[in-house]
């Protein structure tokens, strides 16, 4: 019988540590609920308290991205072209990630090594694109123009978040968003743009050859 639940400190932080520690140790897949539970000195019921499954360690924090991303749009002058307001969006996310740099560039890269956490990954995205689309739709704007906005977005999310994450000079996220998204209106416009991080980020992210997938352990 597990001890009775007592307040721990920064639980959901210190298994979110302790499941990228074994993540990159043992692999994901070798990694069960209980190590990582072990690892960060807290029990499997702990764990379960904040996550549903080893995955979710990795995606927690999706609906408070998404919530940013809609009151962003949402509140954003009525002068706003969409892809202004989703834009603008996307930078607000940037304090939140820039505090968590390292875990981001790490998680990153373990799901780019799995075929599974990029299908999460992609569906997840897509929570955030329709959470974009409705907010725009308040705003009064209407399809295509609204789908079309919050996936373009998405688009430069990933782009600039790639770029970010393997920085060398270590720019912000707001950065390469504009950076993204000043391409994203030069190749609307029918202009030239010169090659630039994310672009050959975005390259070398789908020239990356897949691994298989290997039996999973019990979680």
């Amino acid at each position: 019988m597990e001890p009775m639940s007592r307040w721990e400190p920064d639980a959901r932080g210190r298994l979110q540590q302790a499941a990228l520690e074994l993540y990159s140790e043992r692999g994901f897949d070798q990694t069960t609920v209980a190590e990582i539970a072990a690892r960060a000195g807290l029990t499997e019921r702990t764990f379960f308290r904040y996550f549903a499954d080893k995955r979710e360690v990795l995606f927690w924090g999706a609906q408070a991205l998404q919530d940013v991303l809609a009151q962003t749009v949402a509140g954003a002058p009525d002068s706003t072209a969409p892809i202004d307001a989703v834009a603008a969006a996307l930078e607000a996310t940037s304090t939140p990630f820039e505090e968590r740099r390292e875990f981001a560039r790490q998680r990153h890269a373990l799901i780019a090594a799995h075929p599974e956490l990029q299908e999460r990954e992609l569906i997840k995205l897509a929570s955030l694109a329709k959470a974009i689309a409705q907010a725009l739709r308040r705003r009064g704007i209407t399809d295509p123009a609204a789908t079309l906005a919050s996936e373009a977005g998405i688009a430069v999310f990933r782009l600039s978040f790639e770029s970010w994450v393997r920085d060398p000079k270590r720019r912000t996220l707001s950065h390469h968003v504009r950076q993204s998204l000043s391409s994203l209106k030069a190749v609307v416009a029918g202009q030239a743009i010169p090659e630039t991080a994310a672009s050959i980020a975005l390259a070398r992210s789908s020239s990356r050859p897949k691994r298989r997938r290997r039996p999973r352990s019990s979680e």
